[in-house]
């Protein structure tokens, strides 16, 4: 029966009530609990108190929460809070419900593609931004791999993040191997990582994940041993084998993948998560549904090599043949242990003279053995390489194509191995059909896999002036507005048909094609003609402001005398009338 953890029920900083051991490692516990002030559950991750006096340790904790609380992505960790209560160094973090990618394949044993690369790719896509922000993982194994039960995948545990260009906060870019020290969870280190005083950056995640892409292709890790020095030795002199050759559904372009990410030489590896995620996906582009379903063998479950103990918190008992969860650990390796490891064999020479060795340690590999592993490595990576036409084909330069055709654009992105997205766009210079630009711009260097937008003129923009005849002043102006065009000038005439307010006519006239923002100008509708007053005027005065305003005379009474003035009308003075009809006028000699 396992003990009574003291921290059970305890309350952390006076906030935090730890409630229940989720999972236990090498540095530290992590404990569901009840964020008290804020009422939300949360994980804590206690530092184990034989660790917590040392200040390293303590300052790489802490610099963890800083490091984390940095990253806003949706598949890492949130860390809210970091704190100390007595001897108990803690970090405040979301709380995800679900299960580890370890749980995963202890349940299942190798994955089918599809579902691999659905749990890689956010993973890769976790680290992605870590590595942009500048900061390194460097424990990605699959017990830090989460699964929400919604489906979500989460990068956890950041416990030893280094920000690049520093180790364990001194300014510097060496390994987490000093002096016969490895730190580390040891199936998923990169050999720089075990090398003293070797320089390691964000490609020690890279081999991680191609170790992760090979376990859940295989349900086994690549490196295995009777204990954990011998599993440092094959990461330092024995390539990761192709998936294929224990699964074979898996084809020579994910082998190609894994060979990539998994090379023992940093330099060999895609730069960064970012570039491996690129190269993933466009992997997955190339596979048909047969080849992303196909069920891995089950001779793929895995079977231990060497015993690690199991997280307490764990109840359910894992099948016999499971590989057992890895813990993160600090290793002394002896001197001359160390010496062993970094000699690496050489299989085509003659045997090197037979040197004392300490029982139990590592046992020479027969040459025969070798030859053929290197011959086979060698095969693997043969094709691997003509497969992975990644590390040069990642990158590429966007071609010159502006004044191009969209069928010639076309035809020379083919070429360069660039995916175009065509839109189209006006323009008053580029005649119709050429390529007006490109985005990323031509010679700008972009991921293949990443889509060049390319822009297509449709020639000068016209737009046709629309009918305005009838609408009033305010709404001939909103039309144009709406077309993209602008209200000019503004002439008012008297119309007999056209009632007041009214658009007459525009000028250029409706349906004649004009630039965006060209000026109509509009002539509105006075309506009806007021009729003028001409009483007291003389017959010949009256007639010409009659004439003026458009109207005809008629007379009456005493007009035969040029002297008699206008003494009446009719319509009266100021009544609309149509232009042209006729205004009675009375002559009078009283």
């Amino acid at each position: 029966m396992a003990l009574h953890d003291p921290l059970i029920g305890a309350l952390l900083d006076n906030r935090y009530r730890v409630e229940q051991r989720i999972a236990t490692g090498g540095m530290s516990t992590v404990y569901k609990g009840t964020d008290t002030r804020l009422d939300r559950v949360v994980a804590l991750k206690v530092m184990h108190p034989a660790l917590a006096g040392d200040e390293g340790f303590t300052a790489r904790f802490i610099r963890e929460a800083k490091a984390v609380a940095k990253l806003t992505h949706p598949n890492v960790v949130n860390v809210f809070d970091q704190g100390a209560d007595g001897g108990n160094v803690f970090l405040a973090m979301e709380y995800v419900p679900g299960a580890t990618l370890r749980d995963l394949l202890r349940d299942r044993g190798a994955l089918s593609v599809r579902a691999a690369l659905d749990v890689l790719e956010p993973v890769l896509a976790a680290l992605g931004a870590a590595h942009r922000a500048g900061l390194v993982h460097r424990d990605v194994k699959p017990e830090n791999v989460l699964i929400t039960e919604s489906g979500l995948v989460k990068v956890a545990d950041f416990g030893l993040v280094r920000v690049l260009g520093t180790a364990d906060g001194a300014p510097t870019s060496t390994s987490t191997a000093t002096g016969g020290t490895v730190l580390g969870t040891v199936s998923y280190l990169a050999p720089e990582q075990i090398l003293p005083d070797a320089p390691t950056d964000q490609r020690v995640d890279v081999y991680a994940a191609g170790i992760l892409l090979y376990e859940m292709l295989t349900g086994r890790r690549p490196h295995t041993g009777d204990n954990p020095v011998q599993v440092m030795y094959k990461h330092l002199h024995e390539d990761v084998p192709a998936p294929s050759l224990t699964a074979p559904a898996v084809g020579p372009e994910l082998d190609a993948i894994v060979a990539a990410a998994c090379a023992r030489a940093a330099e060999g590896r895609p730069y960064d998560a970012v570039e491996l995620l690129a190269a993933l996906q466009r992997v997955r582009r190339t596979l048909t549904p047969a080849e992303l379903d196909a069920e891995p063998p089950a001779s793929t479950r895995p079977s231990p090599r060497y015993p690690t103990s199991e997280p307490t918190s764990v109840i359910r008992q894992p099948p016999a043949d499971a590989v057992p969860p890895e813990r993160t650990s600090v290793l002394d390796v002896p001197a001359d242990l160390m010496d062993q490891l970094l000699t690496e064999p050489r299989p085509y020479d003659e045997p090197a003279p037979a040197r004392e060795r300490r029982p139990g340690l590592l046992r020479r590999v027969p040459r025969k053995a070798l030859i053929w592993a290197a011959a086979l490595t060698a095969l693997v990576l043969a094709v691997g390489g003509a497969t992975y036409g990644l590390s040069e084909g990642l990158y590429g330069s966007v071609p010159g194509v502006l004044g191009k055709d969209r069928t010639e654009a076309q035809r020379i992105l083919d070429k360069e191995g660039l995916h175009g997205r065509f839109v189209e766009s006006f323009s008053e210079s580029v005649p119709a059909g050429q390529v007006i630009s490109t985005d990323p711009g031509v010679g700008a260097r972009t991921r293949r896999s990443d889509t060049v937008t390319l822009t297509v003129s449709k020639g000068p923009k016209r737009i046709a002036v629309p009918d305005l005849a009838g609408k009033s002043a305010a709404d001939a102006a909103a039309a144009l507005a709406g077309a993209q065009l602008t209200r000019g000038g503004v002439t008012e005439t008297y119309d007999d048909s056209v009632p007041e307010g009214s658009v007459i006519s525009s000028s250029p006239a409706a349906g004649q094609q004009l630039q965006e923002n060209a000026a109509v100008s509009l002539v509105v509708s006075k309506g009806m003609v007021p009729v003028p007053n001409v009483t007291g005027l003389t017959k010949d005065e009256a007639q010409k402001a009659l004439q003026a305003a458009g109207f005809t005379m008629q007379t009456t009474g005493w007009d035969v005398f040029g002297a008699v003035k206008v003494n009446g009308q009719s319509p009266a003075a100021g009544e609309r009338r149509p232009q042209r009809s006729a205004v009675t006028v009375r002559f009078s000699l009283f």
